[in-house]
C-alpha cells in the first residue's frame, strides 16, 4: 500500500463524499484541495462557491491559496462578490458546505474562536470562523474536516461558531431559525463519521486500516455511536495520491502537514 500522510488521507475521504452534480462552498486549505480532486476524478460537474464572490471558476491555473485568490475567479459563471456568495446559499444553491474547525461535539456545533478561559482571557485563540458560522446555517448539508484528537472531539465546546444540531432535540435548526438539513459528514485522518437521524449524534461509519472502533472512541471525548455498517476506509493509491500531490496541491501547502503530538 502506497504511503501517504494524515491530511492526504482526508482530502482522499473528502473527496470521496463529494458528488457530482451539486455545488460545494469551500473553505480554505484543504476543502479546496478534495473539491479540485473530486473535479478530476468522479465528479467534473462539481461547481466550486468560494466566499469572495465567485461561482463555478474553472482552476485551471491552479489551486487557490485562499477563497480570495484570483484563481478562485478564473472562468467563473457568477463573480459578484462577498455577499453575492451568501446570497447564494439563503437561495437554496449550495449543497453542502465544507469547512474546518477546532472543536466538535457530538452534535456537530463546532468552534473555531478559543479554548479554555473566558473569551475576553482565552488559553488559546484561534483564527474564528470567517464565513462557516453562515455556511453552516445556510447550506444544505455541512461537511466538516479536523485531525482526530481527543482535544478536538469534546464533550462540551467553549464557543459555538458554526451552528450543528445545537442541543440535539429535532427541531433546534428550526427555533434558532437556520436553514439546510444540518451536519452530514466529519472526515478525520483515522475516521469517517455521520449522524444519527434520530438522536442527531455523531456515528461512526469507517475506520482506518488497522485501527478499531475502540482505538476511534479513545480519540473522543464523547460516547460515540458506531454504526451497524461499519466499514473500512478507503486508502488512497500512489495513483491517487500522484494526483493529489502534483495537480491539487504541488507545493505541499496543505496535504505535508503534520499531526501534532
Amino acid at each position: 500500500m502506497a504511503q501517504y500522510g494524515p491530511f492526504e488521507m482526508i482530502a482522499y475521504t473528502g473527496a470521496r463524499v463529494l458528488e457530482d452534480n451539486t455545488i460545494v462552498f469551500v473553505g480554505t486549505g484543504l476543502p479546496i484541495v478534495a473539491a479540485m480532486y473530486a473535479q478530476l476524478t468522479h465528479a467534473p460537474n462539481l461547481n466550486m462557491i468560494f466566499e469572495a464572490g465567485s461561482l463555478a471558476a474553472i482552476l485551471e491555473q491552479g489551486m487557490p491559496l485562499s477563497v480570495g485568490d484570483t484563481r478562485a475567479f478564473r472562468k467563473a459563471l457568477y463573480a459578484k462578490g462577498l455577499c453575492g456568495a451568501f446570497e447564494l446559499t439563503q437561495r437554496g444553491y449550495s449543497d453542502y458546505a465544507f469547512i474546518g474547525g477546532a472543536q466538535i461535539d457530538m452534535y456537530g456545533n463546532i468552534n473555531s474562536h478559543f479554548q479554555g478561559g473566558t473569551y475576553d482571557k482565552p488559553g488559546v485563540r484561534f483564527p474564528g470562523s470567517g464565513g462557516a458560522g453562515a455556511m453552516a446555517a445556510n447550506c444544505e448539508k455541512t461537511i466538516s474536516i479536523m485531525a482526530l484528537e481527543k482535544r478536538r472531539f469534546v464533550e462540551k465546546l467553549d464557543f459555538i461558531s458554526s451552528i450543528g444540531y445545537g442541543d440535539g432535540s429535532p427541531d433546534y435548526r428550526k427555533r434558532a431559525g437556520v436553514l439546510g438539513a444540518g451536519p452530514y459528514r466529519v472526515i478525520t485522518n483515522q475516521a469517517l463519521f455521520g449522524f444519527d437521524q434520530e438522536t442527531r449524534r455523531m456515528t461512526l461509519l469507517e475506520v482506518m486500516p488497522g485501527k478499531s472502533a475502540q482505538d476511534i472512541m479513545d480519540n473522543v471525548g464523547f460516547e460515540l455511536l458506531i454504526s451497524k455498517d461499519l466499514k473500512e476506509m478507503a486508502e488512497p493509491t500512489q495513483e491517487n495520491l500522484t494526483m493529489l500531490r502534483d495537480q491539487c496541491d504541488p507545493d505541499g501547502y496543505f496535504l505535508t502537514r503534520k499531526v501534532k503530538k
